[in-house]
């Protein structure tokens, strides 16, 4: 049974940091994209990051580019979010998926998804 569990989530000031994890079981997805999402409170769920098959290249939301950093340790079939600079937009739970490719995921096709963690950020 393929699980996806995020940790790391928390209250920080703006301007903070977090570093989020997603913790994959069940199988490995190293061939498979994989991607963090969030959702705030009356939005939709919007795209943040991926990264893609055998960590072949890197995809960022414009909101968060130059602030956030996805990376994975395919040892640990771990996925992480690095967050600096956390302003209080940034305040949402956030989900981590797998999909087949960027592109996909990008969309919002996942194959698996997380339960989500959540990340408050206080001005």
């Amino acid at each position: 049974q393929v699980q996806l569990v995020e940790s790391g989530g928390g209250l920080v000031q703006a301007g903070g940091s977090l570093r989020l994890s997603c913790a994959a079981s069940g199988r490995t997805f190293s061939t498979y994209a994989m991607g963090w999402f969030r959702q705030a409170p009356g939005k939709e769920r919007e795209f943040v990051a991926t990264i893609g098959r055998n960590d072949i290249g890197t995809a960022y939301a414009d909101s968060v580019k130059g602030r956030f950093r996805i990376s994975r340790d395919g040892a640990k079939n771990t996925v992480y979010l690095q967050m600096n600079s956390l302003k209080p937009e940034d305040t949402a739970v956030y989900y981590c998926a797998v999909g087949t490719t960027m592109a996909r995921l990008r969309l919002g096709s996942g194959d698996y998804w997380g339960q989500g963690t959540q990340v408050t950020v206080s001005s």
